[in-house]
């Protein structure tokens, strides 16, 4: 008996449709899989004809043929495992075919028929709600996941046999109720102390401080260049709690590239908390960027409308930095791979955290530099020109003085900051009437010729910087643009010689020594 059932399978980011035909016919007894499977989907066969037997379903002893159409696109992951059991019960009579139309299915099973949770559930749910499908067939570990897309109706299950059971009886599947509770908000897989890091615990400061809150307000790369113990790293992990909350609609993005991940825990739904990215410094290309045999999501992707933090940045291998080129111009990773090509959205904010020269003293008023001039320049050269470029603020982080480390009186909270930070970018809201939230750091070179319009006088100045520091066509945009979230801050309509000026500190700025401004 012939029967088809839909079920679905990642390739890259984006989810595809997997019809799983199941035909049972005369013969030697075989089990064979069609279809372009990988060894996780071939090795399915063992665990599904396990779990048929230990939930009470022997099947006949026939020639077992499984296609997974189309058959030109390769199958990955264990989450076909439950609709080809389906379909096998359904070939063998064990439960009405028709009860499996219009529904997809997905998870894995354990050999005593358990279902277990299972990765990229969630764009499985995207591409049912996008294909006019009925309902939505995933394991119990999963329901909370799969209900963030509305629109959808979820059956969720802790096992085959509780299934078969479901199907078998005349009264509809039962369903998870959408209203029963809030679907649970999960924290993205790194450290969660990061977001518990306050700004009132930063003491001085004040200039890095002001940088950070202008990065966060256009949503602009930031470079800290500084001794050891200057409080580099702590500046950059303060930053997720002066950042707004995720939309929803970002919400779901930053979730999506999770679950395809299976980074999403059992239980866990949708990620209403701006990433953290904090990898090492040995990190390779593809683990940053992404890629693999198959084409997956890296650190970059991993980052998504949250923060990548990269810590001492000079000490990265050069093919690992080159790689962020294109997601920080572009917001995307587009990687090529024999298996097939994938696009993975990368939209982050990038922080890098570096000291002046090897020993980290180079222009410290309190200690000596013990390098020479070669191994200085050496240092600075491990970041390339066009690399600096695309980091859109450049400061210094000097050694704290000792009055400033005794001070008792706390800085200004996070909270603060934050609400300045949420009317910055809804001044950048209200300008782009389509209801879509650009902000200044990724605004298309014709708009922000529209939105950052400069006075005469604030174009001389701008023009003369970049003379005097020979700055490139690229860092002329970069002072626009981040003049012009400074005057959102400011909450000012146009850009001012003084938001022009300080912008110009942010990139007049050499990372092996001490800040330099205009003249």
């Amino acid at each position: 008996m012939f029967t088809r059932v839909i079920s679905g399978a990642i390739a890259g980011y984006d989810p595809i449709l997997v019809e799983v035909e199941a035909d049972l016919a005369p013969g030697l007894p075989s089990f064979a899989v069609v279809g372009l499977p990988d060894t996780s989907v071939n090795e399915s066969k063992e665990r599904v004809r396990a779990a048929l037997k230990n939930a009470g379903f022997d099947l006949p002893p026939r020639r077992i043929t499984i296609n997974l159409a189309p058959a030109d696109i390769r199958k990955e992951g264990s989450g076909l495992d439950l609709p080809l059991a389906l379909a096998l019960m359904a070939s063998a009579g064990f439960i009405a075919p028709d009860r499996l139309e219009k529904l997809l299915i997905a998870g894995e099973l354990s050999l005593d028929g358990r279902l277990r949770h299972t990765r990229g559930i969630l764009p499985l749910a995207l591409l049912a709600r996008e294909q006019g499908l009925s309902g939505l067939i995933v394991p119990a570990a999963n329901a909370r996941e799969a209900r963030v897309v509305p629109g959808i109706t979820i059956h969720a299950f802790e096992s085959l046999a509780e299934i078969a059971a479901a199907l078998q009886s005349p009264s509809p599947l039962p369903a998870v109720d959408p209203t029963a509770d809030a679907p649970s908000s999960s924290e993205p897989a790194s450290d969660p102390s990061f977001s518990h890091i306050d700004l009132a615990e930063i003491k001085g400061q004040a200039a890095a401080r002001r940088a950070l809150e202008i990065a966060a307000a256009g949503g602009h790369g930031i470079l800290f260049s500084g001794p050891p113990g200057s409080g580099k790293t702590m500046l950059a992990r303060t930053l997720p709690t002066i950042l707004p909350p995720l939309t929803f609609d970002e919400a779901l993005e930053v979730t999506r590239i999770y679950s395809v991940k299976g980074l999403v825990p059992p239980g866990g739904g949708l990620i209403e908390h701006r990433p953290f990215r904090d990898p090492h410094h040995t990190v390779s290309d593809v683990a940053l960027i992404g890629g693999g045999r198959s084409p997956g999501p890296g650190e970059v992707s991993l980052a998504h409308h949250g923060v990548l933090f990269l810590d001492e940045l000079p000490e990265f291998r050069k093919a690992v930095l080159e790689g962020l080129r294109e997601p920080l111009s572009e917001g995307r990773v587009a990687i090529a791979r024999a298996a097939g090509t994938a696009s993975f959205p990368a939209r982050f904010m990038l922080v890098g955290a570096m000291n002046p020269c090897p020993c980290g003293f180079a222009g410290d008023s309190h200690r000596s530099c013990k390098c020479t001039a070669r191994q200085v320049v050496a240092y600075r050269q491990k970041l390339s020109g066009p690399l600096l470029d695309r980091i859109d603020i450049q400061i210094h982080v000097p050694r704290l003085a000792p009055h400033e480390l005794a001070q008792g009186a706390p800085s200004e909270e996070s909270a603060k900051v934050r609400e300045r930070v949420a009317a910055a970018r809804r001044r950048q809201h209200a300008r782009h009437p389509r209801g879509i939230l650009m902000l200044n750091a990724h605004l298309p070179a014709r708009r922000l010729k529209a939105d950052a319009v400069l006075d005469e006088t604030a174009q001389h100045l701008l023009l003369q910087a970049v003379r005097r520091f020979s700055l490139s066509a690229r860092a002329y945009d970069k002072i626009i643009r981040v003049a012009r979230t400074i005057a959102d801050l400011e909450g000012a309509a146009g850009i001012t010689t003084a938001h022009v000026a300080e912008a110009v500190q942010y990139r007049a700025f050499d990372p092996a020594g001490d800040p330099a401004g205009p003249d």
